[in-house]
């Protein structure tokens, strides 16, 4: 009989760790709080499943450990995640470097799953939520909410982190970690949109436009991205946003007891495809007429709601007559096509976040995301340290640590994949 292994989450990682243990030989149970597996998968890539980036490059990720992830990219990379699934049944397609299913289904992805789930051997135990984990006497158990205890050899925590509490990830699995002698790295909301201090998101909620975004902290750039901005009656959403949204909300969390003065700003240029030479060269050849107004100057720039909301803050008034309006408020509205600023107060929480950043440092791990503290757990998925862009990055690395995981703890850290085409 091969090595006991208890799998605490049933989610892409957990199904991942099951699957590879149990093709391993080890005797596999999958424990699962839901009445189903991989509930929370469905919901990813809006409902497409973005399964993997052919583009897997560690400047797309955050960690504490950047060494200890570039080793386990390595080990299990874009290469080795489409071998899997390919091996397992599903036909996957690249849109720029994008992996999806070739069916564009979420579910299709699911289900291949599932049946490699069964067809591995793995017993799953649905509905049934773990509360604690332990040793004793050498042992490590489980301890479900009926107060049922199971006992394995290894233990793989899957559990998840705290985005989308309900498809099941409620945060239970940090404080396993705690009790088994971790620390964590701060958990915060990522890929998430952010409320901003402005009263006047309002007046343009429902624009969108492509934008170069940065954070700005103590005067020095924190973080940049750009992309499809959304602007919201809140404050800001879409894939730039997504990308910034864990470095703000460390900067809020580092900050939380302190004044406003310490919020993170965001500048955000609605024009990025122009130099600065360019634009200057723009703005200087549009001369002011006389019979033209204000609003009628600027239109045919950027999106009517923001060009007026510009030349409200500017002080103008869209009725005046372009010609006899003060110069310094007509160059503050070109300026703000450039460099609009706004506040960051918060984020929408952790039901609207996609991913948590933070989570058990991978200092604390072994390459084989073994636990320093307490030897036979191991560790996958979004309980790490470890998040990523949008695009794939956060499930490639539910599939790799879920890999990497599951045959160190059934003893194959040395025996080849069969993702890499050995079918041994």
């Amino acid at each position: 009989m091969g090595m006991t292994i208890g799998i605490v989450g049933g989610g892409a990682a957990g199904m991942m760790a099951a699957i590879t243990a149990a093709e391993l030989g080890a005797e596999v149970t999958l424990l699962e709080g839901n009445d189903r597996l991989g509930k929370k998968l469905l919901a990813t890539g809006n409902g497409r499943c973005n399964l993997g980036n052919e583009k897997l490059e560690l400047s797309q990720y955050y960690t504490g450990d950047p060494s200890v992830l570039e080793t386990c990219l390595k080990r299990f990379g874009t290469e080795e995640t489409t071998g899997f699934f390919r091996r397992i049944g599903l036909m996957i397609k690249s849109r720029e470097g994008y992996l999806y299913p070739a069916c564009g289904q979420a579910s299709a992805v699911l289900d291949v799953l599932r049946y490699a789930v069964r067809e591995a051997g793995v017993k799953v135990a649905a509905d049934c939520r773990i509360e604690a984990v332990g040793r004793d006497s050498g042992k490590l158990w489980v301890k479900n909410r009926a107060g049922k205890i199971l006992y394995f050899q290894r233990l793989i925590l899957a559990c998840g982190g705290r985005a989308a509490p309900g498809t099941g990830s409620d945060g239970s699995g940090y404080g396993m970690a705690l009790g088994l002698g971790h620390s964590l790295a701060p958990v915060v909301p990522a890929l998430v949109q952010l409320k901003c201090r402005e009263d006047y998101f309002k007046a343009v909620a429902g624009v969108r436009a492509d934008a170069e975004l940065t954070v700005m902290y103590k005067g020095k750039c924190a973080a940049r991205e750009r992309g499809e901005l959304q602007l919201t009656n809140f404050g800001l959403s879409g894939i730039p946003v997504f990308g910034l949204s864990r470095v703000a909300n460390y900067i809020l969390n580092e900050n939380k007891h302190k004044s406003d003065k310490n919020l993170p700003e965001v500048l955000i240029d609605f024009l990025p495809d122009y130099s600065r030479e360019a634009y200057e060269r723009f703005c200087a050849e549009r001369q002011p007429r006389r019979g033209r107004t204000v609003e009628e100057f600027f239109t045919g720039m950027l999106h009517k709601k923001l060009m007026m909301l510009f030349i409200k803050i500017a002080g103008l008034k869209p009725t005046e007559d372009i010609a006899l309006a003060e110069a310094a408020k007509v160059r503050m509205v070109y300026g703000l096509c450039r460099q609009w600023s706004v506040h960051v107060t918060g984020s929408n929480s952790f039901e609207a976040a996609q991913v948590c950043a933070g989570g058990v440092p991978l200092s604390e791990v072994t390459e084989n995301l073994e636990s320093r503290k307490t030897p036979g757990v191991f560790f996958a998925g979004e309980l790490l340290d470890v998040d990523g862009k949008c695009g794939g990055y956060n499930l490639q690395w539910a599939w790799c640590s879920g890999h990497i995981a599951g045959k160190a703890a059934a003893g194959g850290a040395g025996r080849p994949d069969k993702s890499k085409g050995n079918r041994g």
